[in-house]
């Protein structure tokens, strides 16, 4: 009996360090954090995931098939280098053809619209997620610890007119900036 018990100790261990190890780690505010899992990689198709927009509707990512899609994934707008990122991917990416730029974070929808609004950006999509939990399971980018424990962490995502991810960066610094011109670039 005492045999099955090490043994069944052992094995959650392991799970459990396998877990903490299956995880994207990024820098806020000076600390090294991790997240829920890891980002979609490459060549597979993008899991689909809803999310609240400015109306308070659900839409759906898979919605947007048929066009290229550029996934931008912030904590949150009220911070300078989310907005900029909102900003400069409402003036490069979303002017490009067939293709949409849904900006990503935890803020409310109604947050969300009003920052739009003040800073006239139009060619971008702001969607919440903050009640979706299929965004939260699948995409492995939610900090789970640290001052911005349960918001999403910086990252962009490019997906194909098939839903296929074709580009994708986590910004290991969660305060710098992604790479514009690599997302814009696989786009074109």
């Amino acid at each position: 009996m005492k045999k099955i018990s090490l043994l069944a100790l052992f094995l959650l261990g392991s799970m459990s360090y396998n877990t903490i190890s299956a995880q994207e780690r990024v820098v806020t505010r000076g600390i090294e954090v991790v997240t829920n899992g890891y980002m979609p990689e490459v060549g597979v198709m993008a899991p689909d995931f809803s999310a609240t927009d400015k109306d308070m509707n659900e839409v759906n990512l898979s919605s947007f098939r048929g066009k290229k899609v550029v996934l931008n994934i912030f904590p949150s707008l009220d911070t300078p280098t989310c907005a900029l990122s909102v900003r400069q991917f409402n003036a490069e990416a979303a002017s490009l053809e067939n293709t949409v730029v849904l900006c990503i974070s935890k803020d409310l929808p109604f947050a969300q619209s009003r920052f739009c609004s003040v800073e006239e950006l139009e060619r971008v999509i702001p969607l919440s997620v903050f009640r979706s939990e299929s965004f939260d399971n699948s995409y492995g980018l939610i900090i789970t610890e640290g001052p911005l424990r349960g918001l999403a962490t910086r990252a962009v995502i490019v997906l194909d007119e098939s839903g296929k991810v074709i580009y994708r960066q986590i910004i290991r610094n969660v305060s710098e900036e992604p790479d514009y011109r690599s997302a814009v670039e696989i786009l074109k």
